[in-house]
């Protein structure tokens, strides 16, 4: 009979149980980790310096390497630590910290690519009205209903995340936490974990047609505006 003992500590299987492949692996995502910081902080640093890069496309690149960045930092350098541990252990509060900060990134990350492609359609079809449709204040709007959107997405996974009991086998096949393998060890019922899933996926895949639209009509008002003024 599987044990239904409540646990407090599971643990991360990691990449690979063979002992000749942890320090091959530690050195290898060590090196892509370096790179992919030091990529970011060079388009910070570029942009930061240089004043013709100070417009709306970069502004969103910028921000599109902070989040980078920052969703890289909350998994791989616990990684790179288990990697040199035999034991790989993770309490569950540091579990579903590190679940929640994961996908607030990666969500805001697929958020800020989202809007930078409306930018660029901006700044192709309607280049006359591109400044005034991507002011920086609009562009400031942007991140901070994209960064208020991801933390509220995440932050509802978390608040259902808590409410379920893990037992054993306590045993994550993965190298972070993520949801799908948390969902697996628990022995709570899921049947709303799941179904959140389902609501809030459906939720993001109208995110794009929706915006489409009200882009759409921003750019109808914006044309009929300025054609108003010249008959005037």
């Amino acid at each position: 009979m599987e044990n239904q003992t409540t646990v407090y500590m599971l643990v991360l299987t990691g990449l690979s149980d063979l002992p000749s492949l942890q320090l091959p692996l530690f050195l290898v995502f060590l090196l892509i980790y370096l790179i992919t910081l030091t990529g970011n902080l060079l388009i910070l640093l570029l942009i930061f310096t240089d004043s013709h890069l100070h417009t709306p496309m970069y502004f969103f690149l910028g921000t599109l390497a902070c989040l980078d960045m920052s969703c890289s930092s909350v998994t791989v350098p616990r990684m790179l630590y288990d990697l040199l541990r035999e034991r790989r252990i993770i309490s569950v509060p540091a579990c579903i910290t590190q679940f929640y900060f994961f996908l607030f990134f990666a969500i805001s990350e697929m958020s800020v690519l989202a809007v930078m492609s409306y930018d660029r359609y901006i700044a192709i079809c309607r280049p006359l009205h591109y400044m005034q449709i991507m002011s920086w204040n609009i562009c400031v709007k942007l991140v901070s209903i994209i960064l208020v959107f991801g933390a509220g997405y995440s932050l509802l996974h978390v608040v259902f995340l808590t409410k379920l009991t893990f037992c054993n086998p306590n045993d994550l096949q993965s190298f972070f936490c993520d949801l799908p393998q948390l969902l697996q060890v628990s022995c709570s019922d899921t049947f709303i974990n799941v179904l959140l899933i389902l609501l809030l996926g459906i939720l993001l895949a109208s995110e794009e047609p929706g915006a489409q639209v009200i882009n759409k009509k921003s750019f109808a008002k914006t044309g009929n505006q300025n054609g108003t003024k010249k008959f005037q």
